[in-house]
């Protein structure tokens, strides 16, 4: 096949997002997974989910055979334009006041949840010692 794979962006293999049309870009390359929905082991919406993006983390963090990477070949339909995929984000959470545990409702029903039962045993220990002392 001397000829170049077509070149897709994103937004092209975004429009193939359904159950009847899917593409998935994985490694910088182009794939129609349609007619291999329902023979995929994970299910249909696992290959569902992963259109519209680059998928090359979620196919890489499943760990395919050496089949199913060579299934892939028979799927490829063209490459993917790089430029149109958008660049990771690094995730920030967001900023929050900072949390004492120490003075939270939950940390005071910790402690006595602790403490009432102590305090049960101890009445109930001295009640028996009090009684044993009364009646000799």
């Amino acid at each position: 096949m001397g000829s170049e794979a077509k070149v897709f962006t994103l937004a092209e293999v975004s429009e193939h997002n359904s159950s009847k049309d899917c593409w998935l870009v994985i490694n910088g390359k182009v794939y129609d997974v349609t007619k291999f929905l329902e023979d995929h082991p994970g299910g249909d919406d696992v290959l569902l989910s992963a259109t519209g993006k680059d998928a090359t983390d979620d196919f890489e963090d499943v760990g395919h055979s050496s089949t199913a990477r060579a299934m892939m070949d028979e799927m490829h339909v063209g490459d993917i334009d790089t430029a149109t995929i958008p660049s990771k984000v690094e995730y920030k959470p967001p900023k929050q006041p900072h949390y004492n545990h120490d003075k939270t409702p939950e940390f005071v029903i910790k402690v006595l949840q602790f403490l009432v039962p102590l305090l049960i045993l101890g009445f109930a220990v001295g009640m028996r010692f009090y009684t044993k002392q009364s009646s000799e």
